[in-house]
């Protein structure tokens, strides 16, 4: 079970259980905008319970148009760092007291239904799956999704339904076509 942290002025977050296996990411983080100085302090103040105090945060930036240097939090300034080696999809935040916690960034452009799945998937005890896999996988969903609706769409605007099965002219029973059969 994951704990999922969420409030209207809060940060999106989802983290895996303390008690269980370390997988690859601690937790998935949506926030509401690019803009790094103004999401960063709800998501510092989320975590500032289970991770004691954040002092540095690293990402890459690929997906964040600015990258302040430093952010001031409640209370103390949080450090910010970042290099394009690190997957563009995670954010490493570095605290005194726990060490290390590497979150999914989800985009905030994403879809609600999406982000759930992301969310879900980046909680998972003892996760296998890197920041850029779970985004490139729900990619990969997203456009399946998109070509099923499209096609739903189609099927009911296009009448909605096929012929159907021919029957046997002797036994009555269903003919199934056979590939590179042209009888009609």
């Amino acid at each position: 079970m994951t704990a999922t942290l969420s409030t209207p002025l809060s940060a999106r977050l989802s983290l895996t259980p303390k008690t269980t296996k370390a997988g690859l990411l601690d937790g998935a983080w949506w926030p509401r905008s690019r803009d790094l100085a103004a999401e960063l302090p709800s998501l510092v103040a989320a975590l500032d319970g289970r991770l004691g105090r954040i002092t540095r945060v690293l990402v890459n930036p690929t997906h964040w148009p600015v990258v302040p240097h430093k952010v001031p939090v409640t209370g103390h300034i949080v450090h910010v760092g970042w290099f394009t080696e690190q997957d563009p999809d995670k954010m490493i935040l570095l605290s005194y007291t726990v060490g290390r916690c590497d979150l999914l960034v989800i985009p905030p452009e994403t879809e609600p239904d999406a982000a759930a799945r992301l969310m879900a998937a980046a909680a998972t005890p003892g996760g296998v799956l890197t920041a850029g896999a779970l985004m490139s996988d729900e990619a990969g969903t997203g456009r399946r999704m998109r070509a099923a609706r499209s096609s739903e769409d189609a099927w009911e605007t296009d009448g909605g339904s096929a012929r159907p099965p021919r029957r046997h002219p002797v036994v009555g029973a269903r003919m199934i076509a056979m590939p590179g059969s042209m009888r009609r």
